[in-house]
């Protein structure tokens, strides 16, 4: 049981492991997303005839700064030196158990794909004229379109993030409950052990004193015997 109760122990650490990589990850998918946003704006905003070729190519400069903020924080985010967002781990295992079973061993892949500009195919958007024959607003609409489908892409991993985050939860209450359970059986083992050695201690002490009496009672006969005697 105590084997048992401190492998339990060590899984509950490793889920506060994993909840707190998780954390980092959603804050980080949660920052592109906000960008994601702003770049949804200003690819609306292009989309204006009012607009002048010089405002449109300001608004392009600013979306590629914001395509190249999402690629710094995708190589970025981190926890204890594990990248979480740049799609090189696909698969992080955590063991969430004492045993060796399936669902001693909890998995998110929430985080395959990465978040990165290429990943999210919102490299080379343009805002700024027409593409392959097209008009300026065909270009800004596919850009739009784009970085729509990215917004969704995020949204969905934002989503399995969160529902990692919900499992592992249950799964360490579901761990301090156990835990508290062995430990209570543990202290009733312990105290059943302690009340036998107690009672084996107050039978020897009863051994010892009744063969005391008895050696006692021995060395009085004889002298009993002589006292009839003289």
């Amino acid at each position: 049981l105590g084997a048992r109760v401190r492998g339990q122990a060590q899984a509950q650490s490793n889920i506060g492991d994993a909840q707190s990589m998780l954390t980092v990850a959603e804050g980080g998918a949660n920052t592109i997303m906000d960008i994601l946003q702003t770049m949804k704006e200003k690819a609306v905003q292009a989309n204006n005839d009012s607009l002048s070729q010089d405002e449109r190519d300001l608004i392009q400069g600013q979306i590629d700064e914001l395509v190249g903020e999402i690629g710094d924080i995708a190589s970025n985010a981190d926890f204890n030196g594990v990248s979480l967002l740049d799609g090189s781990n696909a698969t992080l295992s955590f063991q969430v158990g004492a045993g060796t079973t399936g669902g001693d061993v909890f998995e998110v892949t929430a985080l395959s794909g990465g978040f990165t500009a290429s990943a999210l195919s919102i490299n080379g958007l343009s805002v700024t004229g027409a593409v392959g024959g097209g008009t300026a607003a065909d270009s800004i609409g596919e850009a739009i379109s784009e970085i729509d489908a990215a917004i969704d892409t995020v949204s969905e991993r934002l989503a399995g993030i969160g529902d990692a985050q919900n499992r592992l939860s249950f799964k360490q209450q579901n761990l301090a409950t156990s835990t508290d359970n062995y430990e209570a059986a543990k202290s009733r083992i312990m105290d059943a052990d302690f009340a036998k050695e107690q009672m084996e201690v107050v039978k020897q002490q009863i051994l010892q004193q009744t063969g005391t009496a008895a050696l006692a009672q021995g060395n009085a006969a004889p002298q009993s015997v002589l006292s009839l005697i003289g």
